[in-house]
Formats: C-alpha cells, sequence, structure tokens
C-alpha cells in the first residue's frame, strides 16, 4: 500500500509521521541516529528530511535518507525545492535519490532569499512546485517506464506492467501562501500540483483545527481529492514561537502565547506546548484528517509525548501494554 492509499484507507490506527532536519556538526549526527531509532521504534508512515535552498544541505540530507532505509523500517521521504534548481540540476539530484532508494519525495518550491525578485538566476529555472513534481516523475519513468510479471501456467512467459511510480507530496497553506495574489491563488496551486501527479498534501503550520478543516473544506469543494495531512509543530517556548511567527506570518495563537509567556519554567513550557500540540492533533483526527505529520526539531521527547496524550497508539506504547499484561 502506498502512502497516499495509507491515508486514504481507514484503519484502526491513526497514521503519523515526523519532519527531521540534516545534522550540522559530528555530535548532532550522532544525536541524531539516536532520535531516528527512537522514533522509528514509534511505527510512523514514513520520516521526512529537509532539503536547504539552493542545494545547501543536499548531501547531508542524503545521508540521512541512506541512514533511514539501512537501519530503520520506515519509509524515507526526501525534501526537494526548486529555488536555486535548474531542470538540469534538479534532475540530476532526482537520480542521486533514486539510485539511493528514495521512492518518496516532497516537492516545494522553496523561499526565495532576503530580497531577492522574480527573475533572479539564483531562484532557478524550476517555476513552480508542479514543475518539479513533473520532473520528479517524469525521471522516474525514465529509469523504469515499465516492469514485467510473469504469468502463471506459462512458463518463461511476461506480461509488460507499468513501472513503479513515486510517492510525491506538495505543501498546503490552510492561511493562504505568503505570496498568494488573490485569495484562491493557494489553492488553485495545489489544484495545479494534483494535476501534475501529486499523490498526497502536507500543511504549513496552523494553531486553531478549524484552521485546518475549514481549509480542506474549501479544498474540497474546488475538487481538490488528494489526501491533505495536517502538519503540527509542537511549540515549547516563547521564542521558538516567535521565530515561527516570523518565518510564517501568521498571527500571534493568544492562548498559546500568553501561557508560554506567564510560565518561566522551560519545564513547564515545554508541557504547555506539548498539550497545546496534543490537543490540536486530537482535534483534527475527530474532524477527519487522514492522520497527523509532526515537527520534531531533531528530538524524539517532544513529538511522541504529543502522540500519548492525543491518544494516538504507538508501537511503542502497544509494545509496553503487551509486557505489563
Amino acid at each position: 500500500m502506498t502512502l497516499a492509499d495509507d491515508l486514504r484507507h481507514a484503519s484502526p490506527t491513526v497514521p503519523f509521521s515526523f519532519e527531521v532536519y540534516p545534522p550540522r556538526t559530528a555530535a548532532s549526527t550522532t544525536a541524531l541516529h539516536a532520535t531516528l531509532a527512537r522514533l522509528a521504534e514509534a511505527g510512523p508512515r514514513f520520516i521526512s528530511v529537509t532539503y536547504g535552498a539552493g542545494g545547501s544541505s543536499g548531501g547531508r540530507s542524503l545521508e540521512v535518507l541512506r541512514h533511514l532505509r539501512a537501519h530503520t523500517g520506515v519509509e524515507p521521504l526526501a525534501h526537494l525545492t526548486c529555488v536555486g534548481n535548474t531542470y538540469a540540476g534538479a534532475a540530476a539530484l532526482i537520480r542521486e535519490f533514486l539510485d539511493a532508494g528514495i521512492r518518496s519525495f516532497l516537492a516545494l518550491r522553496g523561499d526565495p532569499p532576503a530580497g531577492a525578485r522574480e527573475g533572479d538566476p539564483f531562484l532557478g529555472d524550476l517555476e513552480s512546485a508542479a514543475q518539479l513534481v513533473q520532473l520528479i516523475d517524469r525521471v522516474q519513468a525514465e529509469r523504469a517506464a515499465y516492469a514485467e510479471a510473469g504469468i502463471r501456467g506459462l512458463p518463461g512467459a511476461a506480461r509488460v506492467v507499468p513501472g513503479q511510480r513515486v510517492e510525491i507530496a506538495v505543501a498546503a497553506f490552510p492561511h493562504g501562501h505568503p505570496r498568494s495574489r488573490h485569495p484562491r491563488q493557494h489553492i488553485d496551486a495545489l489544484l495545479a500540483k494534483q494535476a501534475a501527479g501529486a499523490t498526497f498534501a502536507i500543511t504549513q503550520l496552523f494553531f486553531h483545527a478549524d484552521d485546518y478543516l475549514a481549509f480542506v473544506d474549501r479544498c474540497r469543494a474546488a475538487g481538490v481529492r488528494i489526501p491533505i495531512l495536517p502538519g503540527i509543530m509542537p511549540v515549547t517556548s516563547p521564542a521558538r514561537l516567535a521565530r515561527v511567527l516570523q518565518l510564517t506570518g501568521h498571527e500571534v495563537p493568544a492562548e498559546l502565547s500568553i501561557a508560554l509567556q506567564i510560565e518561566p519554567d522551560p519545564h513547564r513550557q515545554r508541557a504547555i506546548g506539548v498539550e497545546y500540540a496534543a490537543r490540536l492533533a486530537a482535534e483534527v483526527v475527530a474532524g477527519g484528517a487522514p492522520g497527523v505529520h509532526l515537527y520534531a526539531f531533531n528530538s524524539h521527547e517532544t513529538v511522541l509525548a504529543v502522540l500519548r496524550e492525543a491518544g494516538i497508539p504507538t508501537a511503542i506504547r502497544n509494545t509496553q501494554k503487551e509486557t505489563t499484561r
């Protein structure tokens, strides 16, 4: 079953996934490997690995993806961005990932550098995430356009079947894209990504369940049929909240902001962030979300605590229950 199929079909358990970023030092590499082992034990549907704009961390991303394939049973999902990439450069990078056994991608346009303008050479010649989706599909099709399957009862005979397709996720924006020129542009862009071959979407951050649920309703009314997975970030300090709001331009979530600011104890701040994210996860799942995607910040404790408090079963939890019986 593909990732998209898993998200489409109701099951007794809620699918969940995590996002990590490439390490910057040898020490952080060791720590990340330990974190990945703990995250993998929980039984996520996939773990995605971010990719720096312009290829700044492409090699380190691939190292993490290879580690996931070699040392865990979890599907690795590679981020790819348009910004700074040419068609030839992006195609070469896609082939490198495919050679490493990566079959799942998140196709992103990416954020331009501060001060960059449309048409600047740094932005590259891939103009949209939809074009990147098409390129990923095309590169895979060129490598394995078809396969052969045996025919029962006819030794040596074979029939031609379609080659293995890659899984391609894309971004969705419950609050609209910061560069949208009109209120529906972000939904039109999602429709274009779907038409290009995207198999599911992951939302950018939101802080209230209704923001996600209403967005999904608008997308469905417009014709979006691919699963839309809610992206949830546990915000565990005022500094992290300020950084998130600076990057996204979202309005301050008053309840969370006030609670974090009036509580001086970092441990209590973490508990507040976990509780808020867990409640958000539980509410969107109750509202029909096909699963949850958690931003892990290269640490396992917080996101696993969110799943526990949200009542979302993990393999770790199930193992602990069986042990106590």
